[in-house]
């Protein structure tokens, strides 16, 4: 089952930039949260804090909290490995490994966290792919076919499945449908729908109609700031801000 996510007080820098000030929002277990907001506005930093990618980049540092349930993201002793195990983590632009087979791809978190019983594994990668609404396009050729021989919206829905394997609690998405076709898009959209009895779910995305297709919480952003969070429907036709209603409307972003 999906676990809730609660931010404090989360700031963000990349060197001596602030790229996200003082957010504190609840991510509800078991929906879509939709982040929206212009560019350069902070989503996919916001994104990158929750599953402690954001540190990787050389200066960057994050101050705040962010608990995952009973995990506290940033406390003392918390391993960003076992952070990302939870965290699924689906980009823009799909990324399957080039050189490994379709099966490959979608077992290998597994087998970087010790499984090679083959059974398991066997079993894991169907799972994952029919949750992916991919198995039945890639069934025969999982081991003939690499990854990156796949279309577009096939990798993407690829990657989803690599990061469903190892059983996450949240699954991350940044823009994961802004590189694809609209068929493929509206598989991706059908699956965020499906995915969410399982998973929490928090899907950037500069979309505002997939953001109300999908979502039923979306929080907008500017300037680093959260502006406004609410039920999608509220920020899509009552919102409390004149930001998100001149954003929304199309008067600026």
């Amino acid at each position: 089952m999906g676990t809730p996510v609660q931010v404090q007080n989360l700031s963000a820098w990349f060197g001596e930039r602030q790229a996200l000030e003082s957010i504190t929002i609840d991510v509800p277990p078991n929906h879509a949260t939709a982040i929206i907001g212009p560019s350069g506005c902070g989503k996919s930093t916001f994104v990158r804090c929750l599953n402690r990618m954001h540190e990787t980049v050389p200066g960057a540092r994050v101050e705040g909290t962010v608990t995952m349930g009973n995990i506290n993201v940033y406390g003392n002793g918390s391993s960003p490995v076992e952070v990302r195990r939870k965290v699924g983590m689906v980009f823009q632009k799909p990324n399957p490994f080039p050189t490994m087979s379709i099966y490959d791809n979608v077992a290998a978190g597994l087998k970087l966290n010790g499984i090679h019983n083959r059974r398991q594994l066997d079993e894991t990668v169907e799972r994952s792919l029919r949750h992916a609404a991919l198995w039945d396009e890639v069934k025969d050729e999982l081991k003939k076919k690499s990854g990156a021989s796949l279309s577009g919206g096939q990798q993407q829905r690829l990657c989803i499945a690599r990061a469903l394997a190892v059983e996450p609690e949240v699954m991350l998405m940044d823009e994961p449908a802004s590189a694809l076709d609209p068929i493929s898009t509206a598989k991706i959209e059908e699956l965020i729908y499906q995915l969410k009895e399982h998973y929490t779910i928090v899907i950037v995305t500069h979309n505002m109609q997939q953001a109300a297709r999908v979502a039923e919480f979306t929080g907008f952003f500017l300037m680093g700031k959260l502006v406004e969070f609410d039920k999608t429907e509220v920020i899509f036709t009552k919102p409390r801000d004149k930001r998100t209603e001149d954003y929304i409307t199309g008067r600026f972003g």
